[in-house]
């Protein structure tokens, strides 16, 4: 990391709606690293208060518990907004379509027109999903992509398309200074145990040797990226000095197939689990891997952590998260020190056993 990077954030205040979630709570502690005061912006619709319960004494930080897609709340003015505030994978998305539309549409909305008063800098957290079941491959920023607009992923798939088309215009109209990120796959700690997509259902089904299900003939590709190299992107999209003028691509351009993760995961675990066949589902992408030569170019960006190394880890988070729960920390019912709190919710249900996730390949 250069002195430049660590020193970027410095004195700055940012808002992170989202910020409790798996991407976002990462973003918070590299942001809080290099000191930023941070804001987190979260519904806790799938974001984890236990995810920011590690920085309860740290004074640069508070939470806000709201949705983007109401008003939004009293704020301090920002110098930066990430805006990450979407359920990501295909169960959550899918369990309220419409709040999954509105989250992109209306919230990014709100979250823009609170930049342009601000005059922040924003930076949307957009998805490779944009691309759908891409005819071009590998996907770079300039291809339009392949997505059925009124299939049951297009809440997500077209709500990000949307949330990028209001970031632009307000670029255009507001001369705003925006970023957008495409994100394609991305793991590591923190993920939930029910978040549905490939590396979390490898992972849980093969640690509690379970079958593991595979979805189609298994030869559908994914590319992988860690989520503390997502994060290092995700900062020097913000950081650099001058927009991009269009979307960056952000992912490991490393391709394998389904059934090689899953043999990999697999001798990683010593899992005894077997292997179990279901249909594709509806519109499930046939190939995904990001050109990232535009990260490369404008950010000197590219994954520095190997698969394997970052497949330990989220094995180990997993191996913790499900199978002692009894050392993993209470949630309570409010987490002293935590900074300020608007509003109140309940947390989430506790996670399902592993045989009633919601499955894909996503």
């Amino acid at each position: 990391m250069t002195s430049r990077a660590m020193g970027e954030q410095d004195g700055k205040r940012v808002l992170v709606a989202g910020g409790a979630g798996f991407i976002g709570s990462h973003l918070v502690d590299a942001l809080l690293a290099r000191g930023a005061s941070v804001v987190v912006l979260d519904s806790f619709l799938t974001g984890r208060r236990g995810n920011l319960a590690h920085l309860g004494r740290e004074a640069r930080f508070e939470w806000v518990e709201a949705d983007v897609t109401r008003p939004l709340p009293r704020l301090p003015r920002f110098d930066r907004i990430f805006n990450l505030a979407c359920a990501a994978s295909p169960p959550h998305y899918q369990a309220d379509p419409m709040h999954t539309m509105m989250t992109s549409v209306v919230g990014t909305n709100h979250l823009l027109e609170r930049a342009r008063e601000d005059g922040a800098r924003f930076l949307q957290a957009s998805t490779s999903e944009v691309y759908g079941d891409p005819e071009v491959h590998p996907q770079t920023e300039s291809y339009w992509g392949n997505v059925n607009p009124t299939g049951p992923r297009a809440c997500y798939d077209e709500g990000k398309r949307s949330a990028e088309t209001l970031a632009f215009d307000f670029e255009r109209v507001h001369r705003l200074d925006v970023r957008v990120a495409r994100i394609f796959n991305t793991y590591g700690p923190r993920m939930r145990a029910d978040d549905g997509r490939v590396v979390s259902n490898v992972v849980c089904q093969a640690l509690a040797d379970e079958p593991i299900t595979v979805y189609g003939d298994g030869e559908q590709t994914r590319s992988f990226c860690y989520v503390a190299d997502l994060v290092e992107g995700l900062m020097r999209l913000m950081d650099r000095e001058e927009a991009p003028g269009g979307p960056v691509n952000l992912g490991n351009p490393r391709e394998m197939t389904v059934a090689e993760l899953v043999a990999l995961v697999s001798r990683m675990t010593g899992t005894r689990s077997t292997i179990t066949r279901r249909p594709l589902p509806v519109d499930d992408p046939q190939r995904r891997r990001p050109d990232i030569t535009r990260a490369q170019d404008l950010l000197g960006w590219s994954p520095q952590v190997p698969l394997e190394q970052g497949l330990e880890a989220t094995i180990a988070w997993f191996a913790q998260e499900i199978l002692t729960p009894e050392i993993r920390p209470a949630e309570p019912a409010a987490v002293p020190g935590l900074g300020r709190f608007v509003g109140s919710r309940p947390f989430p249900p506790t996670e399902p056993a592993l045989g009633d996730l919601a499955q894909g390949q996503s």
